[in-house]
């Protein structure tokens, strides 16, 4: 298994409840395929450079997990159809 981080921004008008619960539904993407959590870092909102969907800052988390290459197909399928998650990136770690 290799390791990964994703760096994900949720729309930030989402209660905390929300939150947290899109939080949950990507880690269990990963949990259910196999894989392992290192750890989930709560960023917080930060301000975006230019407005993404209309909306100026939002809510960055940052996932790193230990998978095999089909999950990324995975919560890339998933996060390409959640309206609520603005921009994201996912890089592998040496």
């Amino acid at each position: 298994m290799a390791k990964y981080e994703m760096l994900y921004a949720l729309n930030n008008d989402l209660t905390d409840e929300a939150k947290d619960a899109k939080i949950e539904k990507y880690e269990s993407i990963v949990k259910n395929m196999n894989g392992a959590i290192v750890s989930t870092e709560k960023w917080g909102a930060k301000k975006f450079a230019y407005p993404i969907k209309f909306k100026n800052e939002g809510y960055y988390v940052l996932m790193t997990f230990e998978a095999e290459g089909n999950v990324l197909n995975e919560l890339d399928r998933i996060a390409s159809i959640d309206s609520d998650l603005l921009r994201r990136m996912t890089t592998k770690l040496n």
